[in-house]
Order: C-alpha cells, then structure tokens, then sequence
C-alpha cells in the first residue's frame, strides 16, 4: 500500500522552506495514500491537515497532534470514526463521502470539546431515519452539521427524544453492518476470481510463447502482429467486462478500481519501456544484395576517388 513518506511531506513543504518538525500546515490530497502514519511524529505543530480524495480506510496516527484544529479526509474510504480523542483543539472535521455507516462512533467525538463543525454529507449513516436528531444530541459542542447550523431549539427537540432515536440508529446501524459483512465476503469472492483468473490468462499466454507454438509462428510473416492483435484484444474484453460487470459502491470496489487502473497502467509503462530497449537490429545488406552505407553517430565524411593514384580518400570528422 502507499503510505506517507518523509520525501512526500518534504515536497509538500515548499512553503516552510521544506522543514517539516515547524510545519503548521499541509495538503496531502490526490496521493493514493492508503494509510496515515508518521505525521504525528514528523510534524507536531500541525493545525491544518488535508487528506481528501485518497484511499485512506482508518483515522489513525493523528492522536498525538495536540493542536490541530482542522482535519479534511473527505472522499476516503473511512468507516468509522476513531482515533481522534488526542486532537484536543479539533474545531473542524470534514468526513464527506466516506463510507460510515457505524454511526454510533461519533459518540468518540464527546472528547473533542471544541468540536463546532462536522460534515458527514455523502456517508451511509445520513440515510438514517433520525440521523440529524442522533448527532445533534449526541455531540452538545457542535454548532454547525453538514453546512447548516444547529438551532437551540433543535437541540432542545433532539435531546428529548433521544432515548427513541438512539435505539432507532442501533437497529438500523446492525442492519448496514450485515450489509457490509455480505459485501466484504462479495468483494473477497471477487478478488480471488479475478486472481485464478489471471493465473489462467498467464498460463495461457506462457502456452502462446511456447516452442511449438513459436516455431508454429516462423511459418507465418506476420506471426508478431498476430500475437500483439491478440493480446490487444484479449486486453480491450477484459476492460470491457471490468467496466460493464455491475459493483455496490463500496471501499473494496473503489480501491479495486483504483488498483485496477494502476494496473493496467503499469503494464503499458513496461511495454513503453521495453520498446525503449529494444535496439533496431542494423541492416547492413538488402534482400537484393545491395550494400548500405550507415552513419549512425551521424559524422561529417567525405568519399573522393583519387584516379591518378589509384585510390579512394574517405575524410572522417571523428571526435576528440
């Protein structure tokens, strides 16, 4: 998995002269980070931290940031909150589009009495009947959920029916739990198809390459673009099925997506890079018999045919 680096945290501290113990502020966001970790150890002075649009599946290792006020990991694959009782001055924590559906673990949340605004918009919990009502009760610090501010009033209506609320959000909190159980045991079905099927397209591919199949192939001029055809299409169905078979939105599904697409990328990096290596054999005689002149470092030369002494002068510009 990819994690933050020290190099990582360097780059992104061009503002602080790339010293990262002073750093107050940083934006880690598009990094395909998958964990957090170091920065509370790195940069302790934090107050302001940017982890959106990652693949990050926990809130971990941010405990001992003392002074950070401002925590983004929105558009991850978080399922709960945790981990952030240790952020004493917390003022703000954006959890849009994640993947929360454990709504009771905002109750975490009472420690971080300077909490004021919390954004859970995009998150399975909201689809909660009385998921408003559940947090405004739970957490009395807040002002302000998912960009519309807490009237007192609706404080005061939250608190009174709180008891019949919270026994509501347990009940429909254990359903979405045995959702997510279902869908972890689909997600890991799928990923174990997919490796027995990319065992079999090696093998295959290995039978291709075999001796029989090569010599097979040196009867046939264009037995390379065959196979280069084949293997396009081959690549060109996969993509297809991948694209086109019907997935829940889930972390397992948007971190096999992520890893897919990495993937195939990769793939085509090798090829570009091989092709790269690959040195244009010299021709130095044609099919008919004709003799080539080849200057590959491109040297100024000059050929003259010296009659009177019977010679050919060949004057190379060679280097030093």
């Amino acid at each position: 998995f990819l994690s933050v680096t020290e190099d990582l945290v360097r780059r992104r501290a061009e503002h602080n002269n790339c010293e990262i113990f002073s750093l107050e502020e940083i934006s880690l966001h598009q990094q395909e980070i998958e964990k957090i970790e170091y920065l509370d150890k790195w940069c302790r002075d934090l107050k302001i931290l940017y982890l959106q649009n990652n693949l990050i599946p926990k809130i971990e290792n941010v405990g001992k940031l003392k002074k950070l006020e401002y925590l983004n990991v929105a558009l991850n694959n978080i399922e709960r909150i945790e981990n952030l009782e240790g952020c004493e001055e917390l003022k703000k924590l954006d959890l849009t589009a994640n993947f929360i559906g454990e709504l009771s673990s905002i109750e975490a949340l009472k420690y971080n009495i300077h909490l004021k605004e919390l954004f859970l918009v995009g998150n399975p919990c909201t689809e909660f009947e009385g998921y408003r009502q559940f947090v405004v009760a739970t957490l009395p610090q807040l002002k302000c959920l998912d960009s519309k501010e807490i009237e007192r009033s609706e404080r005061i209506q939250a608190l009174q029916n709180y008891p019949e609320v919270k026994q509501k959000i347990r009940e429909q909190e254990q359903a979405y739990l045995l959702k997510r159980a279902r869908e972890k045991e689909e997600a890991q079905r799928r990923m174990q198809e997919r490796k027995e099927k990319k065992q079999k397209q090696m093998e295959s591919k290995l039978g291709f390459d075999s001796p029989d199949s090569l010599q097979n192939k040196e009867n046939h001029q264009s037995g390379d673009q065959e196979q280069e055809m084949w293997r396009t299409v081959e690549d060109d169905d996969e993509d297809r099925r991948f694209w086109e078979e019907p997935t829940p939105y889930t972390p397992e599904s948007r971190l096999e997506t992520h890893r897919y697409i990495e993937e195939k990328r990769r793939a085509k990096d090798n090829i570009r890079e091989s092709k790269k290596r690959e040195k244009r054999l010299q021709t130095l005689v044609t099919a008919e018999g004709k003799v080539l002149n080849v200057n590959v470092p491109k040297l100024h030369f000059s050929l003259k045919d010296d009659e009177e002494n019977n010679q050919i002068i060949l004057d190379l510009a060679v280097y030093r």
